[in-house]
């Protein structure tokens, strides 16, 4: 069952007061009755998680100087004026003052009752907002991997235990989950952390060219070697080497990994020089690569070298008690930013929030309140904004489908393997679809 809203009454008439008591107590409201403003300054603080219903005319202390006073407690405090006819100019003033409303006497129950459960629902949403403000800065000074979830906790304990050892790890987890976050914090938590964190995605280059970012390569080893290159693996020799969607890893480059993980050694492309190197290897996969159907030609001797401790990130729609307070760090960080102020969150992007599967997961979350900061969203969802109705029905579709390459753009930062993958069609006619809705892809890329 339901907590009582609460709601602070200040009357000095007592039997107005107990019938307006009354009257907020069969709406399923728990009553603070007072008869005065003193006694009710003395108790009313920022904390007070309700609004304040009040006279306008008592003696002492008044309405209107009870609500200016409690706007030095907590000027997001909801106040509403219960007024005689005469005093109505007066409290179309304090309306514009900041009071949340008034109410004309004689009023009807059902009046007051629709005012203070808006009211009432204001004041959750204020106090929502500044509960998840403090918990995102303290989770940013903290805790890098922002939740309160049992999961991440566990998590965290996780990386605690194994971040000052050297051993290898693999990182499983879905699109946008927080792998790179991981594999840094891996790094800065151990005595690696004075030495290069050096990051390569193994999706994103081509095969002939994967090897002499990794290994290296001296002078003239191939067409175009002008001059020689130390690799991704040796530049991290003291540090951390983070491989991401390593499941993208040529077969033969598989190989060659293998025995930098077995013997810490590396042959630079174009000599037979061995060279040692000294680092701790985090890949990275979005797949299971222990399932033989689901991994496909990724070698299976590399998976168990790197398997020696797994770590799984579980998905948003795993934890979604920490959606709000992710949204409340990137909303923050957003509006620092682009020099706006943090919004507040509003009924409609709480929907969203509970609602919204996440698909993408934290990039997807990050990306939506970027758009609520700049005032793209009008607080529901971040998929598709509303379709023209007029033209054909194939002209209606192809705007359709235009918003729907934009937004898989968007909360893929451009990247065009992830977005491809996330809209399930091949590459040429992604970039044919492109080129006919005059899509620029540039425009979506990473500004971060």
């Amino acid at each position: 069952m339901a907590t009582p809203m609460p709601v602070a009454l200040i009357d000095d008439d007592s039997d107005l007061r107990r019938a307006t008591a009354q009257t907020l107590e069969l709406a399923g409201f728990s009553v603070s009755a007072y008869d005065g403003a003193k006694t009710a300054l003395a108790e009313l603080t920022a904390d007070f998680t309700g609004p304040v219903v009040t006279d306008i005319r008592m003696p002492e202390i008044d309405g209107l100087q009870l609500f200016a006073t409690l706007k030095d407690v907590d000027a997001d405090l909801p106040v509403i004026l219960m007024t005689g006819h005469g005093d109505i100019p007066m409290a179309v003033q304090a309306i514009q003052d900041g009071a949340y409303d008034f109410i004309a006497k004689p009023f009807a129950a059902d009046r007051l009752v629709q005012s203070v459960r808006r009211a009432s629902e204001k004041r959750q949403l204020v106090l929502e907002n500044r509960m998840l403000r403090k918990a995102a800065d303290d989770a940013q000074e903290t805790l890098p991997l922002i939740g309160q979830t049992p999961v991440m906790d566990n998590l965290r304990k996780i990386l605690r235990h194994i971040a000052d050892t050297d051993v290898d790890v693999l990182v499983a987890g879905e699109t946008g989950s927080g792998k790179e976050v991981v594999a840094q914090i891996l790094h800065q938590w151990s005595h690696r952390r004075n030495g290069n964190f050096v990051a390569l995605n193994c999706g994103a280059l081509p095969e002939t060219v994967i090897e002499s970012e990794l290994f290296g390569h001296e002078a003239g080893a191939f067409t175009g070697a002008q001059k020689r290159r130390t690799g991704r693996i040796e530049h991290a020799s003291g540090g951390t080497l983070f491989l991401d969607e390593i499941e993208s890893m040529p077969v033969a480059t598989q190989v060659k990994m293998l025995r930098v993980l077995e013997m810490r050694e590396i042959t630079p492309l174009g000599t037979n020089e061995v060279r040692p190197v000294d680092l701790r290897v985090v890949a990275a996969a979005k797949i299971d690569l222990g399932d033989p159907e689901v991994r496909g030609d990724f070698r299976e001797d590399l998976y168990y070298r790197l398997n020696v401790v797994t770590i799984s990130i579980p998905p948003l729609r795993e934890r979604r008690d920490d959606i709000p307070l992710l949204f409340s760090h990137f909303a923050a960080r957003a509006a620092e930013r682009f020099g706006r102020d943090v919004p507040q969150l509003s009924e409609a992007v709480r929907r969203h929030l509970a609602s919204h599967p996440w698909p993408g997961n934290v990039r997807e979350l990050s990306h939506y309140a970027e758009r609520v900061v700049l005032g793209l969203e009008g607080g529901g969802a971040p998929s598709l904004p509303p379709q023209p109705t007029g033209g054909t029905l194939p002209e209606r579709l192809e705007r359709y489908e235009a918003e729907i390459i934009r937004d898989a753009l968007a909360s893929n930062d451009g990247d065009v393997r992830r977005t491809i993958e996330a809209l399930g069609i091949p590459r040429k006619t992604f970039y044919d679809k492109l080129q006919r809705h005059g899509i620029n892809r540039g425009g979506y890329a990473s500004r971060k």
